[in-house]
């Protein structure tokens, strides 16, 4: 679900940027409210040991999931209401920005009950919640395809849609906003039927929150405050050590998504196609669908073992070498203004070599980030450990916070970057 959320964060402002509505607010908000969505779900998940605790006492994660998910699919049907409400351009964007803080909230509850469901099922099922992330993320972005090849039908070319009203690109995320409302729901019921089954009980039946009565409940609410102050104690402690020792994999983790936020979709959403007759609104919906194919092949590349990379060294040089690719996307048919030092023709001026470029970049983000936090809290492949059981969940949830804070300092990052792009303030211009 995480990609769902970065799937859903980009389109929204995609809709911002394209509704002829806020076109004022435009440039201003092209990247303003990713900050202070990743900052939210940062903090939220910033102590998910300690949720997870709390969980197992008090709440049936089986719930936690089913009222994200109904929460998650009654704010995108606001989102879907919003194309075709006539809001002003200030209420348009605090709703925008209010509407993303709320699913970075729910998204969070909702990715921690999913990771501490599928930890007890081994390490096979984290991979594929890993690769299913994508996998929707692929789903999601071929429904925004579908929904712009279908809105594009209704203009009789492409060069009178793009200096049209935008009646496009309304319909485009009416269609996008209401299926994404059907996914979610339907994942729900689907959440209701997977734990119903016998296997899910056996496996999972822990998590769900006990009954106990009289003295028995008291006892257990006692034992629960004593035992909470030493695992604090020594969580804490835990956290610190195993954050020094798994430096490498934190850092290759994290900077996978400081390179990734900052072009992926700031200067690539810029990029347009260098054959006139392809429409600019389906090139933009295409380049989402290409990055997330990437994505998910990388992901699912970590299931074949002759494939799997468990040196830190090696991880944390593919992270840093994937910087490279800030510059070939600089070197595509990017729109800058007539008033940049920056030439504006296009030294790679093929679309497919551009798709391509973006496909790599994605397979690479996949890859790599999900190698790193495999690698992590791995017991057999990362000697750093030394075979400490206790360790194993402190490393994952170090990892995946480390992976959280690469999401916000990638998005700080892409003010500057849209700087340099369209040489203005990106903040006013």
């Amino acid at each position: 679900m995480s990609s769902l959320r970065q799937v859903t964060v980009q389109t929204t402002r995609s809709a911002i940027l394209q509704n002829s509505r806020v076109r004022d607010y435009s440039e201003t908000s092209h990247s303003l409210h990713e900050p202070p969505l990743l900052l939210n779900k940062c903090v939220v998940s910033a102590e998910p040991a300690t949720i997870s605790s709390d969980y197992h006492y008090q709440l049936s994660l089986s719930r936690v999931t089913i009222v994200s998910l109904i929460v998650l699919a009654g704010l995108n049907v606001l989102l879907t209401l919003s194309t075709v409400l006539t809001l002003t351009p200030g209420v348009f964007f605090a709703f925008v920005i209010l509407n993303g803080i709320a699913q970075a909230s729910f998204g969070s509850y909702l990715q921690n009950s999913l990771m501490a469901v599928a930890s007890l099922f081994g390490h096979t099922a984290v991979q594929s919640l890993l690769s299913g992330q994508a996998a929707v993320a692929v789903v999601v972005s071929t429904v925004q395809v579908l929904s712009s090849i279908a809105s594009v039908s209704h203009d009789a070319s492409p060069m009178e849609d793009s200096s049209g009203d935008g009646k496009a690109e309304e319909r485009t995320a009416f269609m996008f906003f209401g299926l994404s409302t059907l996914f979610l729901l339907a994942s729900a019921g689907a959440q209701r039927y997977l734990v119903s089954m016998p296997e899910y009980q056996a496996v999972a039946g822990s998590l769900e929150p006990r009954k106990t009565v009289g003295r028995d409940h008291d006892d257990a609410d006692e034992n629960r405050s004593l035992v909470s102050g030493d695992y604090s104690s020594d969580e804490k402690a835990r956290i610190w050590e195993v954050a020094k020792k798994n430096m490498s994999f934190e850092f290759a983790v994290g900077y996978v998504f400081v390179v990734t936020l900052p072009v992926f979709p700031p200067i690539t959403a810029t990029i347009q196609p260098t054959n006139p007759n392809v429409h600019p609104l389906l090139f933009t919906s295409v380049h989402f669908l290409m990055f997330g194919l990437g994505d998910f092949v990388g992901r699912s590349l970590c299931s074949i073992p002759r494939l799997w990379t468990w040196s830190a060294r090696k991880l944390l040089t593919m992270s840093l070498s994937r910087t490279l690719f800030i510059i070939l996307f600089l070197l595509c048919n990017v729109q800058r203004p007539s008033s940049s030092p920056i030439p504006s023709a296009p030294i790679i001026n093929s679309d497919l070599l551009f798709m391509l470029i973006l496909f790599a970049f994605g397979v690479s983000n996949g890859y790599v980030s999900t190698m790193g936090l495999m690698s992590a809290s791995s017991l057999e492949h990362n000697p750093r450990l030394k075979g400490r059981v206790e360790l194993v969940d402190v490393a994952a949830t170090v990892s995946q916070f480390c992976l959280v804070g690469g999401l916000v300092l990638g998005s700080i990052a892409s003010f500057p970057v849209r700087g340099a792009v369209c040489a203005c303030n990106p903040f006013t211009n």
